[in-house]
C-alpha cells in the first residue's frame, strides 16, 4: 500500500472515533496520567502568550487547554471530523484558538518559516511507517518553529504494539505470523488487520529519538514515558480519590518518568527539544 492509501486509513481510523478522542483523556485505564503529565511536561518549558501550531491535535484537548491560559493556539489535523469537535468544544469552552485547519503533518506549507514558538506533534509521528515520511514531518516541524522554538512530540515505543498484540485475543494471531513479527521489530511498522483498530502504526526505539531528531536541528530537553512508571496500572493510581495521594504519587511518576529503565516499555513517550538557533531550514545540522 502507497503512503497515500495509508494516510487514508489513518484519517479514516480517527473519523471514526468522533468524541472517543477526546474522552481518551479522561480515561484512567488509558489517558489519564498521560494527559497529567504531558501537561505538566508543557508548563514546565512554556512561557507566556507564545504562538503555538498543534499538529495532529484532533478534538482539540491540548489546544483549548493551552488556550485558556493565555496561548495563541492554532489546532491542526488530518481529520474533518474531529476539527469539527474542536471547534464545538472550543466554543463550549468560550476559548477563542487562533485557527483551525485541516493539515498534514508532512506538509505544513499553509504556514510560513519561523511563525511559531511551539509545535505540538502529539500523534504523527507514531502513524508515519516510513522514514522519508518521519524525515519529511521533522523538517517541517524544524522551518515553521523559530530559532529556539519548542518541540513536543510523541512516539510509542516499539514493544508497546508488540504488547497489545499479546494482550488483545483477536489481534493474538499475529504472534503466529512470523514475517509479520520481525518486520515489528526491526522496522517497527504495526499493521493490523483487525478492522476498526488501531493501524498504520510506526514503534520507535527510544534510544534513536534523540539521534533522530538531532540530526534534523534539535536539541533534547528531555524524554519521558508519558505514563511513567504506572504502565499496566493507570486505574489505579488515575483513580485515587485521596487528593493528597494523587498529588504525591503524580509527583513521583513525573520525577522517574525520564528512567532508561522504563522508557521501551512505556505506551507513549514525550520528546521534548528545542530548535538549534543555527539550524537551516532544510534541518540538517
Amino acid at each position: 500500500m502507497d503512503n497515500a492509501g495509508r494516510m487514508d486509513r489513518v484519517r479514516a481510523y480517527y473519523a471514526s472515533f468522533g468524541q472517543r478522542e477526546w474522552n481518551r483523556l479522561d480515561n484512567p485505564a488509558d489517558g489519564a496520567i498521560e494527559l497529567e503529565l504531558t501537561q505538566r511536561a508543557l508548563l514546565r518549558h512554556l512561557t507566556n502568550e507564545e504562538r503555538i501550531l498543534d499538529v495532529g491535535g484532533g478534538p482539540g484537548r491540548y489546544a483549548i487547554w493551552l488556550a485558556e491560559r493565555g496561548h495563541h493556539v492554532v489546532l491542526a489535523d488530518l481529520s474533518p471530523e474531529l476539527l469539527a469537535i474542536g471547534r464545538e468544544r472550543s466554543r463550549t469552552a468560550g476559548v477563542g484558538l487562533e485557527d483551525i485547519r485541516q493539515a498534514d503533518a508532512r506538509d505544513l506549507s499553509q504556514w510560513p518559516d519561523a511563525s511559531f514558538d511551539v509545535v505540538l506533534e502529539l500523534g504523527p509521528f507514531y502513524h508515519l511507517q516510513s522514514q522519508s515520511d518521519r524525515d519529511g514531518a521533522a523538517v517541517e516541524a524544524a522551518r515553521v518553529l523559530r530559532p529556539g522554538g519548542l518541540l513536543f512530540a510523541a512516539f510509542m515505543p516499539r514493544l508497546a504494539f508488540l504488547r497489545r498484540t499479546m494482550a488483545l485475543p483477536d489481534e493474538r494471531h499475529r504472534l503466529l505470523d512470523r514475517e509479520w513479527i520481525e518486520r515489528l521489530l526491526k522496522s517497527g511498522a504495526f499493521d493490523n488487520d483487525v478492522g476498526g483498530r488501531f493501524d498504520n502504526g510506526y514503534g520507535a526505539r527510544p534510544e534513536e529519538i534523540d539521534p533522530y531528531l538531532r540530526k534534523h536541528g534539535f536539541h533534547q530537553l528531555e524524554l519521558i514515558a508519558a505514563e511513567g512508571l504506572t504502565t499496566g496500572i493507570q486505574a489505579a493510581v488515575a483513580g485515587l480519590t485521596d487528593p493528597s495521594l494523587h498529588s504525591a504519587a503524580l509527583d513521583l511518576i513525573e520525577r522517574t518518568a525520564s528512567e532508561q529503565s522504563i522508557l521501551g516499555l512505556a505506551n507513549h513517550l514525550l520528546y521534548v527539544g528545542r530548535r538549534s538557533p543555527t539550524a537551516s531550514q532544510q534541518g540538517s545540522d
